[in-house]
């Protein structure tokens, strides 16, 4: 399978001041909707983003470019976060959700939308990872620690992982920057 990445995104300006910023938030959406999801929040005026990738896939008898979004089910939207703005974009068909709390949705930074665009317009090679939080329990993968488990950690920009031993309650920190690394 090849792959081939490319963004989709509609940007529409919003006519008027505003007095508090625009911010991006993740939607769920159902599934192979996420297109549609798009085209209907352009339509309200509503700027969104979508990362495509397209992949070749390949059968015994022929060859076929296939679009599909990098996060499945999810489009990325930014705009107000009032009830209105809210109520505007969960009422758009396919729509099932905003990612976060308490149904308001949490809002991504700038720096973090910016970054994914950043990486699928390079021509630096990348692949999709497991999400790992600090603080949680993982196992290393490859080279000369593989199978030894313990919790991710960062200390001054740069990942370690804390073995413990409970009983006599010490700890001890590796850093694991070039391993493969997977949740436990």
């Amino acid at each position: 399978m090849s792959t081939n990445i490319q963004s989709w995104q509609e940007i529409v300006p919003v006519p008027g001041i505003q007095s508090e910023p625009e911010n991006w938030y993740a939607l769920h959406t159902r599934p192979r909707h996420e297109k549609l999801v798009v085209t209907r929040l352009h339509e309200r005026g509503v700027e969104t983003f979508l990362p495509i990738v397209t992949e070749v896939h390949r059968w015994s008898d022929r060859k076929k470019s296939v679009q599909l979004p990098l996060f499945s089910c999810y489009v990325f939207a930014k705009f107000l976060s009032n009830r209105t703005q809210r109520l505007n974009v969960l009422r758009v068909s396919g729509v099932l959700a905003l990612v976060g709390s308490q149904g308001e949705g949490t809002p991504i930074p700038d720096e973090q939308i910016d970054a994914v665009r950043s990486v699928l317009e390079s021509a630096l090679p990348w692949s999709t990872h497991p999400f790992l939080k600090i603080g949680q329990r993982v196992r290393i993968r490859s080279g000369a620690l593989d199978g030894v488990e313990g919790i991710l950690v960062s200390r001054n920009g740069s990942s370690r992982l804390v073995i413990s031993v409970d009983a006599i309650q010490r700890s001890l920190s590796v850093q694991v920057e070039g391993y493969q690394v997977e949740a436990a």
